[in-house]
């Protein structure tokens, strides 16, 4: 039987399956519905839909983003380099790369379709690249013309190689994708309109500040923003351990409405205040819909100490109070580099340490779910709400100016850290055993 055959056209999500003839799923036991993608049924010779070598990529790319996020976390509190560099290491560094990787993971399964060709497991490489050339543009003042070409040169192709692929994945669905798809769709497309922008600096020099501006925004609010959105939706349900049957229909609800609101923030932060203001009051109708659901439906589990599901309940009540924050920094009263740090901890580590708490053990033995897979989530998952607690009162002290409180960030990445290091060994064991 395919493993692809029961899947319904495009309510639930396609990511825990049926349980098997045992009576027990391969992917801990989750009825259909609301899961998470990525996490698909096992067909009959126990192979995933969607698996692939991206899946051996993706833990590379996590160990990548955690490494850059702690180099900007140190980075914060002192002046080494500029602010500018500090956030290119966080964003085009670290989460470009792990987006693109966790795209080619997800979107096969969203699409219940075969794995990427492998031509295309460069470009998270190749955003990595462009994310370093950035980098080194902004910390190396003499390389600042050509690391800013360079790495938008090299980015802007990539990302439509990745929007490119998701519409021939989409189009090629047999039934209708998952709506999760449409959010990375219209997140890499803000991404390439982020980098254009950043191309079009040249020539519209008197608005270079603008620009700037502009970019910043389509790349937080919109790449990353859309992205965690989407996400979330369907992996908080999966930590949570138990179905959220009205996902899809609000993911097809929501989508217009966030991206109206990050590119009328992106416009009016750039060029008119009150569009900002405007986009700011749209966005907030997706995201306080979400968390909404997510009190109504999930409540025990994102009020539990341990597990993901907290650090990721948190991530989004982080945005949401730096969503309202922003009218304090549109006004000027919060500075720009203190908002984005805020960004960087109070939303993507708990993000971050979230998704990986419930993921990295999946793609670290993509297959049969085990009680190695069971332990490992405990693992990284123990005191998860403690964590994304840190990361989101650090972040909220950073943005109010504070920045040595970045230490606490830290620390609290620090034992995530270890606690990854050691989920990791115990597989390397088990894989020697």
């Amino acid at each position: 039987m395919s493993p692809h055959a029961a899947l319904p056209p495009e309510g639930a999500a396609p990511g825990l399956g049926r349980p098997g003839a045992g009576g027990v799923s391969p992917h801990t036991a989750l009825p259909p519905g609301g899961a998470a993608p990525g996490l698909g049924r096992l067909g009959a010779r126990g192979r995933a839909p969607g698996r692939s070598r991206s899946d051996g990529l993706l833990p590379l790319l996590v160990a990548i983003a955690i490494a850059a996020a702690a180099a900007a976390v140190v980075l914060m509190p002192g002046a080494l380099v500029a602010a500018a560099a500090t956030a290119h290491v966080a964003f085009a560094a670290g989460i470009m790369p792990l987006i693109f990787g966790a795209m080619m993971h997800f979107v096969p399964v969203l699409t219940r379709s075969r794995a990427p060709a492998s031509s295309l497991h460069l470009l998270p490489f190749v955003a990595l690249a462009a994310g370093l050339l950035a980098t080194a543009a902004f910390a190396l003042q003499d390389f600042f013309r050509a690391g800013i070409h360079g790495g938008a040169g090299l980015g802007l192709p990539a990302a439509l190689a990745m929007a490119t692929w998701i519409v021939a994945r989409g189009r090629a669905t047999l039934g209708a994708p998952h709506p999760c798809l449409r959010w990375y769709l219209a997140a890499v497309l803000l991404l390439a309109l982020a980098l254009g922008a950043v191309l079009a600096m040249d020539a519209w020099p008197q608005q270079r500040g603008a620009l700037r501006v502009f970019h910043l925004h389509l790349n937080t609010l919109g790449f990353i923003g859309l992205t965690a959105l989407g996400t979330l939706a369907v992996l908080l349900p999966t930590a949570a351990g138990r179905p959220d049957e009205a996902a899809a229909a609000r993911l097809r609800r929501d989508l217009p409405a966030a991206v109206l609101g990050v590119l009328l923030v992106a416009a009016g932060a750039a060029w008119f205040k009150p569009l900002a203001y405007a986009g700011m009051a749209l966005l907030l109708v997706p995201v306080l819909r979400l968390g909404l659901a997510w009190w109504l439906r999930f409540r025990p589990a994102v009020a539990r100490i341990h597990g993901a599901a907290p650090s990721l309940a948190l991530a989004l009540f982080g945005l949401t109070l730096l969503l309202l924050l922003g009218a304090g920094h549109a006004s000027g009263r919060l500075a720009g580099g203190d908002a984005i740090f805020a960004f960087v901890l109070a939303f993507l580590l708990p993000l971050v340490t979230g998704a990986v708490s419930q993921l990295l053990p999946l793609w670290l033995r993509p297959g049969v779910q085990t009680p190695w897979h069971r332990t490992a989530r405990e693992r990284l998952g123990r005191f998860g709400a403690l964590r994304a607690l840190a990361f989101v009162a650090a972040g909220l002290a950073v943005g109010g100016g504070w920045r040595d409180a970045a230490w606490l960030a830290a620390a609290a990445l620090a034992v995530f850290v270890v606690q990854a290091v050691g989920a990791c060994a115990r597989r390397a064991d088990r894989s020697g055993a």
